[in-house]
């Protein structure tokens, strides 16, 4: 690895950790001719993705870009900027999966929304805002309307997974109380030979 001083070609290593949730590898290095201490990443190298634009034209995908419009529509909402990578990082994975290696900018922005649900409702909005290019209050009363039927849908199974969670220990509890009301029947019927012995 090059010295960005004095361009010497040797190093060493002096530490390494993760970085970027486990995506790349972080290396402080130091190099052997003058001392100079630096640091270098490793990451995955990823197959470009290309994007096709409303009017036709393709670029590369740009994840600062998209970043940027996320921020924008998080701003003032409290969500700490590492929250958004984590989105963005979501999406790149996801389309890096694909064989296909273009993509519209209709779906990415369509994969920014479905992420964007369980994240900020306020930042949902104003995404699908800008991005569907809402012309008035009825686009906003969907949006809303979808949003609401997305939370109902997420509660409802939320609720059935905790139901299901509990019910093995009802059926615990259910059967410890029938072998205890077992028990206290045969305590308040002692066998009848005992009752013979012992007048």
């Amino acid at each position: 690895m090059q010295c960005p001083v004095c361009q010497h070609t040797s190093s060493r290593v002096l530490e390494s950790r993760s970085a970027e949730s486990g995506k790349s590898i972080r290396r402080r290095r130091e190099c052997l001719n003058c001392k100079h201490r630096f640091t270098t990443y490793e990451r995955i190298e990823y197959v470009p993705i290309t994007v096709i634009k409303r009017d036709g034209k393709r670029e590369s995908f740009d994840r600062s870009k998209l970043l940027r419009g996320l921020i924008r529509a998080c701003e003032k909402t409290g969500i700490e900027t590492g929250a958004l990578e984590t989105v963005i990082d979501d999406i790149e994975a996801e389309l890096q999966q694909r064989a296909v290696r273009e993509v519209s900018s209709q779906e990415i922005g369509e994969l920014v929304l479905e992420q964007l649900q369980s994240v900020s409702e306020v930042a949902y909005v104003r995404f699908a805002s800008v991005y569907r290019k809402f012309q008035g209050i009825r686009d906003f009363v969907e949006t809303l309307d979808h949003l609401k039927s997305y939370q109902t849908h997420r509660d409802s199974t939320q609720d059935s997974e905790e139901s299901q969670s509990l019910q093995p220990g009802s059926s615990q509890l259910s059967s410890l109380s029938r072998s205890s009301s077992s028990d206290e029947e045969v305590d308040q019927n002692p066998p009848r030979q005992q009752e013979a012995i012992f007048p």
